[in-house]
């Protein structure tokens, strides 16, 4: 589930490389950017807010039609400049030596129907032979975002902006206004106002060489595709024949497509540009789709609730020839992810599954679910071909890499070796599954992340950290900036559970959360809380919580209701007034759900709001947040600060100009990290 209120499972890594200021100079050559570690970095053996950004990032991969080999992308940042560099790389899928096949470059899709590689390189298309030689750039080809070559490699598909509405400049011929004329809802989305244009979908001919005959698919449409805001490259698929397209998109414009989640899965025959809604009649989310191999099926990702984004993702399989519909997975009770097809009859796919992602698989005639693999991570991504799968591989200590999986033993094995040089010379804690019994008497998991050379014998301070979501899993993620093993290696205990809402426990406890978000899912916060409090090796007097959109809101009502638990706050983008939110955000599905409906109407989950209990706050505080938040408007943390300094509580306001949601530049994420610990190491050590 790409959670829509606070990113934290496997695919955030290319989202964050792709949403990253796009001011930042891109740099054609490797070798400009060091992120070797220096000889102090090294003596200190642990993780530091300046190596995190000495990592380098997996981006998109591909496997090879035979399956032997991977080629894959990787991002590199230099912090001083804030410059950044993508480089295609390829690897052998039992392990080796990677080879570099081509600076500067991104995006790399495996051509089926001849032995090359394309990829996307200074916003030119560009096709190489696999050992990067006879590189040669796609004529005819301007302003794409997404592409995608047809199977039997004659044509290709790409996405484009295309501006339909007119902007008041244009209207009253004022070129140096600056001024937008509204008549509608969702003008701005997550961290972008409207720019007057729509991500329209597009097939053309394509020879090898040239592209030719585009043809717009949404001609004069003010609809998009991919869904904003990720514009996910997954949400559209070329038929293994070639003949079809399958694109979601969601057909509702301005208050409709704020007050609803509606998408459909349309089926587009190349040849004779029929059109099929192939989900006509569900009403949540339906995405993802994939072909089977003979090109008769469709699988995707179906909810079946509008306004709900946290529905059971369910695998419905779509026949072609008759427009049956079948529902997989009837019975599941967790949500399926990145489906791929391994014949026409077998189906594999990932699931958050007790607080770990595994890849599990089906089939059409017996349509039970199987695990296949097991492990202390998070897997994701998949890829298969010639009966060889790769996925992407994290967990709480190691960032994204590639893994291949054994289908007949699950066993997954790492490829890749993208960050072996930072592991090698850092620490790492050891990382614990726990469980505590609730207030009512439920099992509740959490991880609990040790500092570097834990010593049972001494006492250390504790970090509640309290996730977004509020649904989705907390599972084996990696974060380039709320990164467990960085709070562990400045001396902290941290302690992250899978409270109500959270997915990968079945659907009923994720579904709890809503309509109840002061209630049963804050009393896991402080059950774990005080679990952890009883081991001999925490300080209870030196304990804080911290946490970035629900999350934050999580810190800002914990504040209110802690009594005396804690002695540091950190909130992030949180929500602190529920009215005022619920008219400054834009997808008003996410209240009506959780909520309600709008506070006009009374609803009694308004009575949850943090700003009502500021009263009771009695702790420090340090919050967080961005000009260009969108989802949870800077104006919510604004409230909240000055709330605290009315009240004469020590608090602090971490005031991002330039960021949104996520804080994403380098420069800006050293400053976050730095003054996160300044904060917590004030109050806590």
């Amino acid at each position: 589930m790409k959670n829509l209120f606070f990113i934290v499972a496997a695919g955030i890594i290319s989202f964050l490389i792709s949403c990253t200021d796009k001011s930042q100079k891109e740099i054609s050559t490797g070798s400009v950017i060091n992120v070797e570690l220096t000889q102090e970095e090294k003596a200190g053996g642990v993780m530091t807010p300046e190596i995190m950004w000495k990592f380098s990032r997996l981006g998109t991969f591909d496997l090879s039609p035979d399956g032997s080999e991977i080629v894959y992308s990787v991002t590199k940042y230099d912090l001083n400049t804030e410059t950044r560099v993508t480089d295609l790389y390829k690897i052998p899928i039992d392990g080796g030596d990677p080879v570099l096949l081509a600076e500067g470059a991104s995006t790399p899709q495996w051509l089926t129907s001849e032995s090359k590689i394309a990829y996307v390189n200074k916003g030119s298309l560009m096709v190489m032979n696999p050992d990067g030689s006879g590189k040669k750039k796609v004529e005819g080809l301007k302003d794409f975002e997404i592409y995608r070559i047809s199977p039997a490699g004659n044509r290709i598909y790409f996405t484009r902006r295309v501006k339909l509405d007119q902007t008041a400049n244009e209207k009253h011929n004022l070129p140096k206004a600056r001024v937008r004329i509204i008549d509608d809802l969702m003008y701005r989305h997550w961290n972008y106002w409207s720019d007057y244009s729509y991500s329209h979908l597009f097939v053309a001919s394509f020879n090898g060489e040239s592209v030719s005959g585009e043809k717009d698919l949404m001609d004069g449409q003010r609809y998009e595709t991919p869904l904003a805001p990720y514009f996910d490259e997954n949400e559209i698929a070329w038929s293994p024949n070639g003949k079809y397209i399958a694109y979601t998109v969601k057909r509702l414009t301005g208050k409709d497509d704020a007050l609803s989640t509606n998408s459909d899965i349309y089926l587009y025959d190349v040849e004779t540009g029929k059109e099929t809604n192939i989900s006509k009649g569900i009403m949540g989310y339906d995405r993802y789709p994939v072909f089977s191999p003979d090109a008769t099926k469709i699988a995707w990702q179906s909810m079946e609730r509008d306004g709900y984004e946290s529905d059971l993702q369910r695998l419905f399989v779509y026949n072609i020839s008759d427009s049956s519909r079948t529902w997989v997975t009837e019975g599941w009770d967790f949500d399926v992810e990145n489906i791929v097809w391994a014949n026409n009859n077998t189906l594999y796919f990932n699931c958050a599954y007790l607080s770990t992602t595994q890849v599990f698989k089906t089939d059409l005639q017996s349509r039970g679910v199987t695990k296949v693999t097991d492990g202390m991570h998070d897997l994701g991504s998949l890829k298969l071909a010639s009966g060889k799968m790769v996925a992407m591989i994290m967990s709480m200590s190691m960032a994204p890499e590639i893994a291949s999986i054994d289908l007949q033993t699950g066993s997954v094995n790492k490829i890749t070796k993208i960050n072996d040089y930072i592991y090698d010379n850092i620490k790492m804690g050891k990382v614990e599954e726990k469980y505590t019994k609730t207030q009512d008497n439920k099992d509740l998991q959490m991880w609990v992340i040790y500092p570097p050379d834990f010593d049972p014998s001494k006492k250390y301070p504790l970090l509640l950290f309290c996730k977004g979501g509020p649904q989705g899993p907390l599972g084996q993620s990696w974060s380039y900036r709320w990164n467990y093993q960085m709070m562990a290696a400045r001396g902290y205990i941290v302690v992250a559970p899978n409270r109500r809402g959270n997915s990968g426990f079945g659907q009923a406890w994720k579904e709890q959360i809503s309509g109840d978000y002061g209630g049963k899912n804050i009393q896991d916060y402080l059950d774990a809380t005080d679990a952890m409090a009883k081991e001999p090796y925490v300080d209870s007097n030196r304990m804080g919580a911290v946490g970035a959109s629900y999350g934050g809101f999580s810190v800002f009502y914990l504040a209110g209701v802690h009594q005396k638990r804690f002695k540091a706050f950190v909130s992030h983008c949180g929500m602190f007034n529920f009215e005022s939110w619920y008219g400054s955000t834009e997808e008003l599905w996410f209240p009506n759900m959780d909520f309600g409906g709008p506070y006009w109407e009374n609803h009694p989950s308004y009575k949850f709001s943090p700003h009502l209990m500021v009263k009771n706050w009695d702790a420090p505080i340090l919050i967080i947040t961005g000009q260009n938040d969108f989802r949870i408007p800077y104006t919510q943390s604004l409230e909240a600060f000055t709330a605290a300094q009315l009240r004469g509580i020590p608090s602090r306001l971490l005031f991002f100009e330039d960021e949104t949601h996520f804080v994403t530049k380098p420069q800006n994420a050293v400053i976050w990290q730095r003054e996160f610990f300044e904060w917590l190491d004030k109050y806590l050590k």
